[in-house]
């Protein structure tokens, strides 16, 4: 980038750093502090003063050394070659960090996050004298074996081919010529004016980008051809644009039984996971990372402890796709951001995952994100504003926070992609939350709640006893309605068992709680019922383990399971109704078999589940 402007340093305070004589920047642009460059973003202007988040540590900077503006915001590079790539929290790839400087990393080093070396096989999809604007399909990149990285015209460029070419380019090579003037007079799409360039794409309802509108302007002016390459370039903090929102009617199958059958999440929709320490967070994201049926995983790992990364960094490559049987970081980008990194960091790391996931989204491509924590993103922030003295919020976060929340969040969902190809795609939000001692009623866990569709809460007591997944069935809900799609291509009584089986769950509890002020003695039979199939459900339903042959369940063998239980306990209800006692229809060799569902292997729940309901049958009526 070209330093459009300088200035000086005279205040620093950790990673916020005061500068003069910076005339001319905006608000989010980039700036190089100091000596060695350290990289930097705007955040308040006053008069003479800008004030500057550093990205990087700022032990030894002096006041006085120099302030070079970039010119522009921070912008991430989008192109082929993410997939299957490590960055840090301002993409840059940690792999090649390694290589240039070791394994600590130099402060002030830079390095570009696309390889420009690296030779690629463009195959067109368009031909001269197209009409394309942004979001169209030029032309096909095989990446990975089992993915195609599709090559879109850059959401801000609309014009007529004039020239394209197949063949072998590096991100930066030309692919493609515009005539962005020959468009003006393109009636297709009743476009009138480069300065509309935006008017049906936008983001939600805003307005067109300005920042695009004297962009494009100026475009005209200089020249009418615009080249295009495989790689683009995009503000971290802008929404990239779609042409609307869709209702998020399609589940993302996760998996975990709890979740599909109970609390399911839809493809676009946002959900929150709050647990205390060791209660199963960052294993369960690692498993919605690992089974959930996304096209593209990008896995953020925000603040989060050293070691827990590099078991990440370490174990992802090395694994399976189950679903194309490749490799899962074929389909996979990791951003690690731990928590010796320097804070402000933790804020840049989510904005560049979900930029990234919303390039996939363009494609038509489902895209899953896993911010893993949310709350080490909030305590950079409070941390940030403390060194700000802004009047502080609730527990010392910003007053803000929750209008940051939503920023974030707002971005999933399930969009008509632009281009005009009725291409559809989704960017679905998952977000762990750290609460200090398992409090949810702390800041970052209630304002989460109030901007995402589903909570997943993770419950202490659960993971000391070994329950996995620990998520609390009883405070745990989805505000997302999926009965209809689940009843049409699972089974048509599927919500009817999903709702019976909670209705137990809740009975249980209430149960329960009258066992340790009363105990089970004063139970009559059909509640001494209602508890020993509420255990079964505990036990052989909701858990299930994070590794071996359960860890993923398909919806069709979860519904089998949920009837056989079901199906077991109408059979209990009737024999009591007709005076059989409990201890003869709690029949051992049947509930070792119920226990044994989880090892069913997925193809044969449904002969095995046949079988098994037929004996289920075949024993009561005998009793």
């Amino acid at each position: 980038m070209n330093q459009s402007t300088s200035g000086t340093i005279v205040h620093i305070a950790g990673p916020v750093v005061m500068a003069k004589g910076l005339t001319g920047v905006s608000i989010y642009d980039v700036v190089y502090v100091g000596h060695l460059q350290l990289v930097g973003e705007v955040i308040r202007l006053a008069g003479n003063l800008a004030t500057i988040q550093v990205y990087e540590d700022t032990g030894g900077l002096r006041v006085g050394e120099p302030v070079a503006s970039s010119g522009g915001p921070f912008v991430v590079e989008l192109g082929p070659g993410l997939l299957g790539s490590i960055f840090d929290g301002v993409q840059r790839p940690l792999p090649v960090l390694r290589e240039q400087q070791g394994d600590f990393i130099a402060r002030g080093g830079t390095t570009l996050a696309l390889d420009r070396q690296k030779v690629w096989e463009f195959e067109p999809r368009v031909r001269v004298g197209d009409y394309v604007s942004g979001g169209s399909l030029l032309g096909v990149i095989q990446e990975t074996p089992n993915l195609e990285h599709r090559v879109l015209v850059p959401p801000e460029v609309r014009g007529v081919v004039k020239e394209i070419r197949g063949g072998h380019y590096t991100v930066e090579q030309t692919i493609a010529m515009l005539d962005i003037e020959s468009s003006s007079n393109h009636t297709e799409e009743g476009w009138n004016g480069r300065n509309q360039v935006e008017a049906n794409v936008t983001s939600g309802n805003r307005p067109p980008n300005q920042d695009i509108v004297r962009r494009n302007n100026a475009l005209s002016q200089q020249n009418s051809l615009v080249a295009l390459t495989l790689m683009q370039r995009w503000p971290t903090r802008q929404p990239r644009p779609y042409v609307h929102k869709l209702d998020p009617n399609e589940p993302l199958i996760t998996g975990q039984r709890i979740i599909d059958a109970f609390y399911p999440i839809p493809k676009g929709g946002t959900a929150i996971i709050p647990g205390g320490f060791g209660t199963g967070k960052t294993v369960l994201e690692q498993t919605f990372a690992k089974w959930a049926d996304a096209d593209i995983i990008v896995y953020v790992g925000c603040g989060e402890r050293g070691n827990e990364m590099t078991d990440v960094l370490e174990e992802f490559p090395k694994l399976e796709d189950p679903h194309t049987g490749g490799l899962l970081m074929d389909r996979t980008i990791l951003i690690a951001n731990t928590s010796n990194m320097p804070v402000a960091a933790r804020e840049a790391s989510i904005y560049t995952g979900v930029t990234i996931a919303e390039y996939f989204r363009d494609m038509g491509y489902d895209v899953a994100l896993m911010a893993d924590s949310t709350s080490r993103w909030g305590e950079a922030l409070r941390e940030v504003s403390g060194r700000l003295e802004e009047m502080p919020g609730e527990e010392g976060y910003p007053a803000y926070l929750l209008s940051r929340l939503a920023d974030f969040y707002e971005r999933g969902g399930r969009v008509n992609c632009t281009g005009g190809n009725n291409d559809i795609g989704s960017v679905t939000l998952i977000g762990a939350v750290s609460p200090q001692g398992g409090d949810f009623s702390e800041p970052m866990t209630q304002n989460s709640l109030r901007v995402t569709g589903a909570f997943w809460g993770l419950d202490t007591d659960l993971a000391r006893r070994r329950h996995f997944p620990a998520i609390n069935w009883i405070t745990s809900y989805s505000l997302y309605k999926l009965d209809n799609w689940f009843n049409q291509q699972v089974a048509e009584d599927w919500a009817v068992q999903s709702q019976q089986a909670r209705a137990l769950l809740q009975r249980e509890r209430e149960l329960e709680e009258i066992v340790q002020l009363v105990g089970a003695d004063a139970l009559a039979e059909t509640e001494k019922a209602d508890l020993a199939v509420g255990r079964i459900l505990r036990e052989d339903f909701l858990q299930q383990a994070a590794f071996g042959d359960d860890t993923f369940c398909p919806p069709a063998k979860t519904y089998w399971m949920l009837k056989v239980i079901l199906t077991f306990y109408d059979g209990v209800t009737t024999a009591l109704q007709q005076a059989v006692p409990l201890e003869r229809v709690l029949v051992p060799e049947l509930l070792d078999q119920v226990a044994r569902m989880r090892e069913w292997p997925p193809d044969a729940a449904s002969d095995r589940a046949h079988e098994l309901l037929t004996q289920i049958e075949t024993r009561f009526q005998e009793i």
